[in-house]
């Protein structure tokens, strides 16, 4: 039997980054890209290396791109840890697993290192195989720790659950990540969110902006945890949009969706104006140009934004474009997370 999962690239619409801060946020995964992991039973455990694990290189420059495009540390690492928190999980629950072993493969499509949680999306591809090849049942709260777990505990990267919310559940959600809610269950309160197709959304990206989202949160983590008045504040506003934009959108109100989007990206600005390099503000300002409000999905490298009409979407291609930008109209799935072989 072979087994087939996949995952896809998230989409922070409003309120990142402070759900690591208990803020709120509204997120959405879309099949544009996805993550593939496929599992077969074999005499002994082993993992296949896909393009960003090659071990060698033609040149330097060569090696130079690569790790450019990709890191020092490719995907094997996200399998093993993977599979590691998984089997603590079990023993943690008193689940038995049985002892038939496997091989373990992955791909993806996902543009790298640009904020749309493409190694997030590897790892939940990762669990939901395993999984299935080990019959365990995981509610989808703790399906989203779990898969933080492997990036924060198992690989030292500071990150915030929105991402593995929005991955585990397969759909948009509101996430409320209040304090005194997380403190007693352990997770936030996720609901589910229906954003109107007469919404028109767009992602865009460049490749060479490429930076893990430990860059961003370690420093917005000490200066959270040093209580930073403005920081404190940007987070209290984070959440309070992502509350305006829920209302907005459910009134058909996307002109006040706009202008939460440039909000959010102002905040962040003034409290992570080092982690906002030149070419991000610039995606954001072109954007702007055009009448287009935007913001960063993540820790950087793209943008998600509101176009008006086919007209004003042409027009923001054409000079995207022009910039070494792409951009994309995201396929939002809503199907759930158990639509999600391959």
């Amino acid at each position: 039997m072979i087994i087939r999962k996949q995952a896809f690239p998230r989409a922070a619409l409003i309120g990142n980054p402070s759900d690591g801060y208990y803020g709120k946020t509204i997120a959405f995964v879309f099949d544009n890209y996805s993550a593939q992991v496929m599992l077969y039973e074999t005499p002994e455990l082993a993992l296949v290396p896909s393009l960003r694990d090659q071990p060698s290189f033609g040149n330097v420059r060569e090696l130079v791109y690569e790790v450019g495009l990709y890191g020092y540390y490719g995907g094997i690492r996200l399998l093993k840890a993977s599979i590691k928190r998984f089997v603590h999980y079990c023993d943690e629950h008193g689940i038995l697993l049985h002892d038939r072993n496997f091989t373990m493969r992955y791909g993806t499509t996902i543009p790298n290192r640009l904020g749309l949680a493409g190694s997030s999306a590897i790892i939940t591809a990762s669990i939901r195989a395993l999984q299935e090849f080990y019959d365990v049942e995981i509610a989808l709260p703790e399906l989203a720790n779990l898969i933080l777990a492997v990036e924060t505990d198992e690989l030292g990267i500071d990150a915030g659950l929105q991402d593995r919310v929005a991955q585990a559940y397969n759909v948009p959600v509101f996430m409320d990540f209040d304090r005194t809610y997380m403190e007693k269950f352990g997770y936030g309160i996720y609901k589910e969110l229906s954003i109107p197709a007469d919404l028109n959304l767009f992602v865009a990206f460049r490749t060479d902006l490429a930076e893990g989202s430990e860059i961003l949160h370690s420093r917005l983590r000490e200066d959270y945890n040093n209580k930073v008045p403005a920081v404190l504040e940007a987070v209290k506003e984070w959440a309070h949009l992502t509350d305006v934009v829920a209302d907005a959108i459910n009134k058909g109100d996307y002109s006040t969706v706009e202008s939460c989007l440039r909000r959010n990206f102002e905040l962040r600005c003034q409290v992570c104006s080092s982690t906002v390099s030149i070419k991000n503000r610039r995606m954001v300002e072109l954007a702007s140009s055009l009448g287009a409000a935007a913001k960063l999905t993540g820790s950087g490298g793209a943008i998600i934004g509101v176009y008006h009409d086919e007209k004003h979407f042409d027009a923001l291609k054409k000079l995207f474009n022009a910039n070494a930008i792409e951009i994309v109209k995201p396929h939002i799935v809503t199907g759930g997370a158990k639509q999600c072989n391959w």
